[in-house]
């Protein structure tokens, strides 16, 4: 069995399992670019010997395409991508379908254009743009898919007699799963024979056989980088007679069809990947008998590796390139986080649209949320290999063994779980976030003991896992309000690790001591030598409640020494707790925040339930310096009434939405971004060479860091220990911090944050490690 890699100095090489959004362009296929641009970079359109040496290359290509997809009598025309194939298509059977309208029926009859609920993003946009500039103004309409992605043949029979043009795809881009282009063929033409119809063939390409001129459809897109060509070359079918429209016009070029001098490079690289998918040449592709092997291999090793894990398609009726699936308990996210960090890289969809946080094509299966929004895609291509597949296997173990020994999976098949060398007990204060809402766990190492507050449903399973896995002994589970925007947790984890306690109603412990400070009397808890006190700071909630992490109160405690105020929704970064719900009171949160201020002061770290800004935490101090209103209450320069009809002009603006997040409190101002030195390799490296003092700190996961990092970044502080991280440097903020992550996205969150905390010189590495070079 495959261990962690115990050379974490050395990068691991590069597995590139993103063949659907992209592939490299193979060296064959490069060098017969580069000689179009060196010795036989003649323009086709002149009639030199060195523009009929470039026409032969065209010419060769052509007659290439028409074999491969079986084009018949049909054309086809080069273009610059799948992309302008589908605007050539929709524009040209759009035109032909509007010379065709009845005028006076287009008020009275309502007309449609169809296409698949999971086609590509690329298709429905041009639908509708088109429609519109041709002031056509049929109905876009999706073609619904059942949870296997098989488009409806009904709603196809019943809606096409009324559709201008219906596009399909031949194999979809996010799951590998193929329609049946026989059946389509059937029941479009059974109920119009003579609608346009376009298929999208792009991911067909290599990995089905195509007899285009033996169907019915009428255009056909196709491009080149997604089998190991240049981008900015592809093709497009057009069966004979289809209508036809050029999108470009000017020179003349490809008979008129599609002007602009011809890509040449790209030509000749596409030659060299037809004559590989047609046996012609010393290379060759695997078969798909083998690539069905390659996929079954990487299927059972996911299945090892993660045992809980889920696929989101079925395997009969997809291509053996594309394996679509999700890790409960983990977000796209994270997953790309851990398999780039094992130099692995997979997707969470399409690339055309990698900040949509969930997949539009498993929502239109039918398939859970979580699924949506955990999904990875890993997709190879015919130029797949026995010995990568291997180390594909290999890194997957890696991956998974790197979660197991974070605590975040438990070893459930008995696989080698050697311990990592750098793995460190938990110790302090972890943050979990999703969305804006936060969950925080606290564990005391010495007594082996845990407490949890405010606890999301999403990090449930998560939060079992590591206090089963690090054998802690959970002491309490609470809520510090009862929450408005979601449902707590708190009792399903009570009641599997804390069946026999009895609490109050947010899981404050019955029968607790108590401690006089202040002339005030309030409960605690005992957690290793900490006490975890409970304060009532109602205001957002009738119930609202803090719990202050604190030293032990003595008799010769002369003030409250506060490592962590968990105050719920009452301190928000940047803002404050509503207070316009049913059981809300700005009177009452009034007295809280000067009852807090006296309890805590300026300094201790505030860790509220939401964090809507990734700022991670706060103090009073830091609130008050870009937050007038509570300064003003804390320094007495309001009464409660003032305070109350600040209050309620400042959550008027507040507008809860229908299926949108319920934000718990308004922000004040957008807020100023701290900013911090960035750094790349060489700058960083010269700065080190100036100033031994530079503290580098990798922010990734635990996980991440194990699987491989720079030698150099000595501390892993990850972005869920972040505040623990704060709380322990409170008195060395002048150490200079450089942070790197993977990309460099979290590493500059974390720099604002700790800059906006009075950290005075902390820089990151922009680009993380996607730029950095060691």
């Amino acid at each position: 069995m495959t261990n962690l890699p115990t050379d974490v100095k050395q990068p691991l090489s590069l597995i590139y399992l993103d063949a659907n959004a992209t592939t490299q362009v193979l060296p064959q296929a490069a060098a017969a670019a580069l000689a179009t641009m060196e010795t036989f970079f003649g323009n086709p359109s002149s009639s030199h010997i060195t523009g009929l040496q470039a026409q032969q290359i065209m010419a060769k290509t052509r007659r290439q395409a028409k074999q491969i997809v079986g084009a018949g009598e049909g054309e086809i025309i080069f273009t610059s991508g799948a992309t302008e194939g589908i605007q050539t298509a929709i524009l040209s059977a759009l035109i032909a379908a509007k010379k065709t309208l009845d005028i006076t029926a287009i008020t009275s009859k309502k007309y449609c254009l169809l296409y698949g609920a999971t086609e590509h993003k690329a298709v429905p946009e041009s639908l509708k743009h088109w429609n519109e500039i041709l002031d056509i103004n049929a109905e876009v309409t999706a073609i619904p898919v059942d949870k296997m992605g098989r488009l409806d043949m009904d709603f196809i029979a019943k809606q096409v007699p009324n559709a201008l043009m219906i596009c399909t795809m031949a194999v979809n881009n996010e799951t590998g799963v193929y329609q049946d282009l026989n059946l389509l063929d059937k029941t479009i033409r059974a109920n119009n024979a003579n609608i346009a119809w376009m298929v999208d063939c792009v991911q067909a390409l290599g990995k089905q056989d195509l007899n285009l001129a033996q169907t019915s459809i009428d255009y056909a897109p196709f491009s080149g980088h997604k089998l190991y060509a240049p981008k900015g070359i592809g093709f497009i079918y057009i069966k004979d007679n289809a209508p036809f429209t050029p999108v470009i016009a000017g020179g003349g070029q490809e008979g008129g069809l599609r002007s602009g001098t011809e890509n040449l490079p790209g030509l000749a690289a596409l030659s060299v990947i037809f004559d590989m998918l047609m046996g012609e040449s010393e290379h060759s592709f695997t078969p798909v008998k083998s690539l069905h092997l390659f996929h079954q291999q990487i299927v059972a090793t996911l299945i090892q590796a993660f045992p809980n894990i889920v696929f989101n398609h079925s395997f009969e009726n997809s291509v053996p390139t594309t394996i679509n699936f999700a890790i409960p308990g983990f977000s796209s996210k994270e997953m790309m986080d851990l398999f780039d960090a094992a130099n692995v890289r997979v997707s969470s969809g399409s690339a055309c649209s990698s900040k949509v946080t969930r997949s539009f094509v498993l929502d239109a299966m039918g398939l859970p949320s979580w699924q949506s929004e955990s999904a990875i895609r890993m997709s190879f291509g015919p130029a797949m290999t026995q010995e990568l597949v291997d180390q594909t296997c290999e890194r997957i173990v890696s991956a998974a063994q790197a979660l197991r020994q974070s605590c975040l999976t438990i070893d459930t098949n008995a696989m080698d779980s050697k311990v990592i060398t750098d793995n460190k007990a938990l110790e302090g204060l972890v943050q979990f976030k999703v969305g804006g809402s936060c969950s925080w766990l606290y564990v005391d190492h010495k007594t082996k003991s845990a407490f949890v507050i405010d606890p999301l449903p999403e990090v449930a399973e998560r939060l079992q896992t590591m206090l089963t896995c690090h054998g802690l002994k959970l002491v309490a589970v609470i809520d510090s309000h009862g929450h408005a925007d979601h449902v707590s947790c708190r009792a399903s984890i009570a009641k599997t690790c804390l069946a026999e306690q009895k609490t109050d109603a947010l899981g404050w412990p019955d029968n607790t001591p108590t401690t006089n400070i202040n002339g005030n009397e309030y409960q605690y808890l005992t957690l290793g030598d900490k006490w975890l006190l409970k304060v009532a700071t109602p205001g957002h909630t009738e119930d609202s409640i803090s719990l202050l992490l604190c030293e032990p109160v003595t008799d010769s405690s002369d003030k409250l020494v506060v490592l962590y105020a968990f105050c719920g929704d009452l301190i928000l970064m940047n803002s404050l707790g509503r207070t316009n719900f049913d059981t809300s009171s700005a009177p009452a949160m009034f007295t809280s925040l000067q009852l807090l201020n006296t309890l805590i002061g300026t300094e201790s770290l505030i860790c509220p339930s939401h964090d809507y800004n990734n700022e991670f935490t706060t103090s009073i101090g830091a609130e008050i310096s870009r937050n007038s209103l509570l300064h003003k209450v804390i320094n007495d320069e309001i009464n409660s009434n003032f305070f109350s009809i600040q209050k309620y002009t400042m959550d008027k603006g507040i507008i809860d939405e229908s299926g949108s997040e319920i934000m718990c409190g308004a922000l004040i101002c957008a807020g100023d971004k701290v900013a911090v030195r960035e750094y790349d390799s060489a700058s960083l490296t010269e700065a080190m060479k100036k100033s031994s003092t530079i503290k580098l700190i990798d922010i990734r996961e635990a996980h991440e860091y194990a699987l491989q990092h720079d030698e150099k970044f000595t501390y892993n502080v990850p972005l869920t220990r972040l505040v623990q991280f704060v709380q322990e440097h409170q008195d060395d903020k002048q150490v200079p911090l450089v942070l790197i992550c993977r990309s460099g996205s979290r590493s500059h969150l974390a720099a604002q944050a700790l800059g906006r905390l009075g950290f005075e010189q902390v820089g990151h590495l922009t680009g993380g490690y996607a730029f950095h070079q060691y």
